[in-house]
């Protein structure tokens, strides 16, 4: 059976206990610590005290075979070894610090000697001046005495003459107001005059006390003088109480004047120029001299001393939240903001226990936070000014919806730049309080930017009429809107406004504030992240999509309007023969150039797609169907013209059908085509709603031929439209009593006139 081996470290604990125990002088210790060092120290322990070799050959020779007791026998032979390399590197290294010390011991004795002779010679000429001291000492004794004696008497005249002169330093000092100097001088006096002011001081302490009386009279004049400084009022506080006159009953009437002083410490934040700051800071150091002197006077008039402190912290405070609500730059509050804060310091000085600058710190919260608030109220009114302009020039300028989106884009995103500037400004600042706001500061323009944007959708959607205030509110923020004329283009406005803020700005403002407003942790991480950009650009995104789509309603209303007007005013069935061109298609036309020009101020222009090739519906094959029918017309009768008409009907049941409630993009050929579409859509609808006779469909056969061509220049699909001014077309065949197209000549020569009189107008008009 194997024996344990111990550790490596508890061989060398051991080893250094031998050691130990080999050059104590105390056998007992070196025992005790050699058995410390095992716990589990035996009879068997080699180490050990009790060690028996015999025992421990017996127990060995009974644990162990004849291959262990050999590895134990190597193992103690390199132990043996080892302790005699360590006993000789001890022996070697005791003899070397004994040879040092030798060398210092004989180095020690060299320099000592001569030491005795030297010590001798030093205290004979120490002895020798003692003794030549008091030989002199005891000539000079009796002189000194003498001189000591008329020191003493000189002093005494000196006094005796002051006291004689004092009535007149005290009318002196009355005549030239230093009244301090007089209050010196009497209280200096005033021992003599206990002893001796009723012999022989008699009538200098009678002059005295009278000019004393007039002193402390004049004091009294100045403390409750409303001319006077806070500073001249607590000198003559000060000078009556070391004249023991009792001024603890003034009290009250002190400190009623102190708080009435305050008055004339005004923070004037407009105005604080080097003069006018001066006077503050002179001000301020009478006050807070005022504050030094009551403490010595009324030690226990520190609450009130503290109340007025913090009251006039708050007064500066409260005139600084005043001052933020006007459009002000960070430098003007950094100017107020370091002139109250050096006044908190000044006033801790000396009135600690107010805790002036924890009290500032609470006040500077919300003075910071109304700070944030209002600089986002401004860039809100700045945003809303930009966009109510276009409706004051009433489309008067032909740019005017681009300038007003330029405005609008330049204040939101340049804008919120530079508030960003602005704040920075304040966190870069050395100050110490502001250095103490700086999370909240963070944490304020992240929740101030969410809160901002959230705000500003409600402001679109309260400039756009979607909202549930009242008429009277909109009419008040829309001031100077002049009707449905201004109202969809400024809704138009805001739709690219909305994608501009979801795709442009709030990534750059995020990226900003990501780069020089992070580190805020004042809300707490169980709040979660202040500003988030994603939840806005997507509240944004729907925002403007929406906003298009009302653009779009709004605009087809107004020409649905206008095409209801015009199916319900005339009596179909008793319609004459058409002569021109309807006025409602002039007006509708009006209107679709009226939309072409926003959607060309506002929205990007997008790739034309002409898709008459993917349609069976063109315009060509629309032509030649209704020349077919027309020849056919002429050439049969009533039951095969009908019988046509069906035939057309049908076949275009069969053509590709029109998207009319498409995506709509933002661009101007998408908006454009989807309301067109829609307004054709409408029309159909109000024709198939009409009884027709035959001059009332070929009325109608002529208006939408002639808006054929009109419609291709504002349109990015033809086919599309030519499909839907054929259902219209054809809507009005099947209301019709008797469905005769007009003839192509008559139909052509009609719609000529009509081109050449548009014309004529046009030259006219410019």
């Amino acid at each position: 059976m194997d024996v344990d081996e111990a550790p490596l470290d508890e061989k060398a604990k051991r080893m250094r206990d031998l050691l130990s125990s080999f050059y104590s002088p105390n056998p007992s210790m070196s025992s005790n610590h050699g058995n410390s060092f095992s716990q589990y120290a035996s009879i068997d322990d080699i180490n050990s005290i009790s060690f028996e070799p015999d025992q421990y050959m017996n127990i060995l020779a009974h644990k162990s075979n004849l291959e262990g007791l050999l590895q134990r026998h190597v193992e103690m032979v390199a132990e043996i070894k080892n302790l005699d390399t360590d006993l000789q590197m001890l022996v070697y290294e005791n003899y070397n610090k004994f040879i040092c010390a030798t060398d210092a011991i004989k180095r020690m004795k060299g320099n000592m000697l001569g030491m005795e002779e030297n010590m001798e010679q030093l205290l004979e000429k120490i002895m020798s001046v003692q003794s030549r001291s008091d030989t002199v000492n005891t000539s000079l004794f009796e002189k000194r005495e003498h001189i000591e004696k008329l020191h003493r008497t000189c002093n005494l005249l000196r006094k005796i003459q002051f006291i004689y002169d004092l009535p007149d330093r005290l009318r002196k000092c009355i005549k030239s107001e230093a009244y301090a100097d007089a209050v010196r001088f009497y209280t200096g006096a005033t021992p003599l005059f206990k002893a001796y002011g009723d012999s022989s001081f008699q009538d200098c302490k009678q002059a005295s006390e009278e000019a004393i009386a007039i002193i402390a009279k004049n004091l009294q004049g100045k403390l409750f003088s409303d001319s006077e400084s806070i500073q001249v009022r607590v000198e003559a506080a000060v000078l009556l109480k070391q004249l023991n006159f009792p001024v603890d009953n003034l009290k009250a009437k002190l400190l009623e004047k102190l708080e009435h002083s305050l008055t004339d410490i005004q923070l004037i934040p407009e105005v604080i120029e080097n003069a006018s700051l001066s006077a503050h800071e002179a001000a301020i150091g009478e006050f807070v001299e005022a504050i030094r002197a009551f403490r010595v006077i009324f030690p226990d008039s520190e609450k009130q001393l503290v109340k007025l402190a913090q009251d006039l912290v708050t007064k500066d405070f409260l005139i600084i939240e005043e001052y933020v609500k006007t459009r002000i730059c960070a430098a003007d509050l950094l100017g107020v903001l370091r002139v109250v804060w050096n006044d908190v310091l000044r006033m801790d000085e000396v009135l600690q226990e107010a805790s002036l600058p924890n009290h500032s710190l609470e006040a500077a919260k919300v003075a910071v936070k109304l700070y944030v608030r209002n600089a986002f109220s401004h860039l809100m009114q700045d945003i809303s000014d930009s966009l109510l302009k276009v409706l004051k020039r009433d489309g008067a300028e032909e740019r005017s919806l681009e300038v007003a989106l330029d405005a609008s884009i330049k204040a939101v995103l340049q804008g919120g730049r530079n508030f960003l500037l602005d704040v920075r400004k304040i966190l870069d600042d050395n100050l110490e309080i502001l250095d103490k706001l700086r999370e909240l500061i963070i944490d304020r323009v992240q929740e101030g930017f969410q809160d901002f944007f959230r705000q500003l959708e409600v402001q679109f959607l309260l400039l756009s009429g979607r909202n549930n205030y009242s008429t009277n509110q909109y009419h008040g923020l829309t001031e100077g809107a002049q009707g449905d004329k201004a109202f969809p283009s400024l809704v138009l406005v805001l739709a690219q406004l909305s994608t501009f803020i979801e795709q442009t700005a709030i990534p750059k403002l995020a990226e900003e504030l990501a780069a020089s407003f992070s580190g805020g942790s004042f809300r707490g991480y169980e709040y979660g992240f202040a500003f988030v950009p994603g939840e806005i650009s997507k509240k944004f995104r729907s925002t403007g999509d929406k906003f298009l789509q009302l653009y779009i309603n709004m605009r087809t209303q107004r020409i649905s309007l206008l095409l209801q007007k015009r199916f319900i005013t005339p009596s179909w069935v008793k319609h004459k023969e058409p002569r021109e061109v309807h006025m409602f298609v002039d007006l509708f036309l009006q209107e679709l150039k009226v939309i072409g020009n926003e959607v060309k101020q506002v929205l990007p222009q997008g790739m034309r797609k002409h898709r008459r090739a993917e349609s069976n519906g063109s315009s060509a094959s629309s032509r030649s169907n209704s020349i077919r029918e027309e020849k056919l017309t002429r050439s049969s009768t009533q039951k095969g013209r009908s019988q046509q008409l069906l035939e057309t009907h049908l076949a275009k049941l069969f053509k590709q059908k029109v998207e009319i409630f498409t995506k709509v993009e933002y661009t101007q050929e998408s908006v454009v085509m989807t309301i067109v579409k829609l307004c054709l859509k409408s029309l159909q609808e109000f024709v198939r709603l009409q009884t027709f006779n035959r001059s009332g469909f070929q009325q109608i056969q002529l208006d939408i031929q002639f808006l054929r061509t009109p419609l291709k220049e504002r349109v990015e699909d033809e086919a599309a439209m030519d499909l839907l001014l054929d259902e219209v077309i054809v809507a009005a065949a099947d209301r019709c009593l008797d469905p005769i197209p007009l003839e192509p000549p008559i139909l052509d020569r009609l719609i000529q006139a009509k081109v050449a009189k548009t014309k004529e107008q046009n030259t006219i008009s410019s």
